[in-house]
Order: structure tokens, then C-alpha cells, then sequence
């Protein structure tokens, strides 16, 4: 189930976000950045539409996930 981020409270996006960049330790190169331009940046995702906040029943947790990998777990389900 996909929940939009306008939907969430601003302190538990702002969590969401803060739980999804400290969890994924994603490599942005050379130049470091902080977990605020971190966070800003998946922001900028969700508003833009590329990445989405999913809700698995299965597993009862929230994750972030960008529209392609969003499209291929659906694909995935239904093979």
C-alpha cells in the first residue's frame, strides 16, 4: 500500500526519513553529506514523485522505495 507523504504527520515523515537515510548508508561519491541533505533529498524524491513510501501488511513495516523498484516488486508478485 502505497501512503503519500502529504498524508503523514511533518515530525513522523521527518523520522521516516532520518530512520531511511541512517539505515541505507547510501554512497553519494566523492563529496560527503550530511543526514539533513540526506533526508532533504529523499524529501525532494517523494515530492517529485521518483521515490514512494510503501507499507508492507506482510511484514507490517514502512519503507521508502523508488517508483522503479516499486514497479518491479509489483511485477514480482505477480509472476
Amino acid at each position: 500500500m502505497i501512503i503519500p507523504h502529504q498524508q503523514l504527520d511533518p515530525n513522523t515523515l521527518t523520522n521516516l526519513l532520518e530512520h531511511y537515510v541512517l539505515r541505507e548508508g547510501t554512497d553519494y561519491g566523492e563529496q560527503e553529506f550530511s543526514t539533513e541533505q540526506k533526508m532533504e533529498h529523499v524529501k525532494a524524491l517523494l515530492i517529485s514523485g521518483e521515490a514512494l513510501i510503501v507499507f508492507s501488511e506482510l511484514h507490517e513495516s514502512v519503507n521508502i522505495v523508488t517508483k522503479a523498484q516499486f514497479n518491479a516488486m509489483q511485477s514480482e508478485d505477480y509472476q
